[in-house]
């Protein structure tokens, strides 16, 4: 079975995993904001997330010395909310409408990232070479560090925490939960980007990693200016 067909698979699993995902959270009586299924809410979505996608995949290849054309997911995340907040700022929607999104994000790019591990070469995701036993050859008999890997786990271990505080009414997670999962995506995809191949930009810094740390610190801002999150038990005695 080639790699790409399995990329293919895990993107379709990916996609059905944050399906499932918001409908699951749509059955807990959390009073996500109605906007966010808007059409024109999500045309938005869609045209910067994959604006966002084709834009930054592309650039970091060829700063990093390959032609062609990539996608990459942070850009298609990054686009993504450049288009909604400028969709937001022009329709006068102050409500935040990020909050359903975090489950499915965080599901989506662990299981996303499998396919990215299986498709080998070609879909230069791989990491550097590596001493290290757990290093894995991608075809060229070079162990590599398997950097999908450790995303994917890193954001699955972030859709278990989520899902418990759901479970257990956390307000503050349930209100903020976009920009968190926002702030440790934006973490850990910097940490990662040391031990990828691609060209750098400034200094020891890839393109990735100045996004990786716009995405995190727009998180921090908006986390910071956030309203007092109040319990579910609250709303539900006001």
């Amino acid at each position: 079975m080639s790699g790409a067909f399995l990329h293919t698979l895990f993107d379709i699993a990916a996609w059905l995993a944050a399906a499932v995902a918001v409908y699951w959270l749509s059955r807990q009586d959390l009073r996500f904001p109605a906007q966010s299924f808007a059409m024109s809410y999500l045309a938005a979505l869609v045209f910067g997330a994959g604006l966002g996608a084709y834009l930054f995949g592309s650039a970091n290849l060829w700063l990093s010395g390959q032609s062609g054309i990539a996608r990459s997911v942070e850009g298609a995340l990054a686009g993504g909310i450049v288009a909604i907040e400028l969709y937001k700022w022009s329709a006068g929607i102050a409500v935040r409408t990020g909050a359903r999104f975090a489950l499915p994000l965080a599901l989506g790019i662990a299981i996303g990232r499998l396919g990215c591990y299986f498709a080998g070469l070609d879909d230069f995701t791989y990491g550097t070479p590596t001493a290290l036993p757990f290093g894995h050859d991608f075809g060229d008999g070079i162990p590599r560090h398997p950097v999908q890997l450790y995303e994917s786990a890193a954001m699955g271990v972030f859709a278990l925490l989520y899902l418990l505080a759901v479970l257990n009414r956390s307000a503050f997670v349930i209100t903020n939960g976009f920009y968190l999962v926002l702030v440790y995506y934006g973490a850990q995809r910097f940490l990662w980007e040391f031990l990828k191949p691609y060209g750098t930009l400034i200094g020891p810094f890839t393109l990735f990693h100045l996004l990786s740390l716009s995405i995190l610190l727009y998180a921090a801002v908006m986390l910071a200016t956030a309203p007092k999150a109040r319990s579910m038990h609250e709303r539900a005695v006001a």
